[in-house]
């Protein structure tokens, strides 16, 4: 159930979450007064509603219509808990930077009306996502196919799917990713999206889509799961 907003919250520029703090939005609707969504240009951090630092926290937020990137975690292993987002602009959440090691979490929450992605994970480390619920968008997770030969890590579960056009998952499959479905419903009104696709990466332009389905390790799961 979509959650009913506790009010509004109006920022100039990019919340900060620090370190080793929990920011509670008390389901308020949070956005920009200075910024409309632009459609899919790239913006970055500046654009956001919020940054979470490494070890921080942001839960029980929604974010409004009127910002460019959403929430970004530019140093990877922020934990994300039952934010929404009312609708995605260039992409929901970002997930930058960090280490091989790093884990970044998002459980429960939503998103809806995205163009292209929900999660776009631009770092290192490993994504665990769920409990999410998604309406009407691209991807819900994109490892980036332009930033370089990193290898990453995603496990989905306990998902609601609600009209995909692309993908649930997309990974790149030269450089390593590995990507974990389970318990995933998915809701559509026409079948032109897959459950788990995979693209060459590329520094030099858009990656290219190779195929999808199950292929393991790239894209571990079976029917049942679906």
């Amino acid at each position: 159930t979509w959650p009913t907003s506790q009010g509004d919250v109006y920022y100039t520029e990019p919340y900060t979450v620090a370190a080793g703090e929990t920011f509670d939005g008390g389901l308020k609707t949070y956005q920009r007064s200075d910024i409309s969504c632009d459609g899919q240009s790239e913006s970055g951090s500046s654009t956001a509603v919020f940054l979470v630092e490494a070890g921080g926290t942001l839960k029980n937020a929604i974010i409004g219509a009127d910002q460019m990137e959403g929430v970004h975690c530019d140093d990877s292993d922020c934990t994300i808990e039952n934010v929404w987002w009312d609708d995605v602009c260039e992409d929901a959440l970002s997930i930058k930077g960090g280490s091989a090691s790093s884990v970044s979490t998002v459980t429960g929450g939503g998103a809806r009306n995205a163009d292209d992605k929900v999660i776009q994970h631009n770092g290192y480390g490993t994504v665990k996502i769920d409990g999410f619920y998604a309406e009407t968008f691209g991807k819900l997770y994109r490892s980036c196919g332009t930033c370089g030969d990193k290898q990453r890590f995603v496990s989905v579960s306990n998902v609601y799917a609600v009209n995909p056009s692309v993908s649930i998952v997309t990974v790149n499959d030269n450089y390593g990713d590995e990507a974990t479905l389970s318990n995933i419903y998915i809701s559509s009104d026409d079948d032109g999206y897959t459950v788990c696709a995979w693209s060459q990466g590329s520094e030099d332009g858009e990656p290219t889509e190779l195929g999808d389905g199950i292929k393991d390790p790239l894209c571990q799961y079976s029917e049942s799961d679906i």
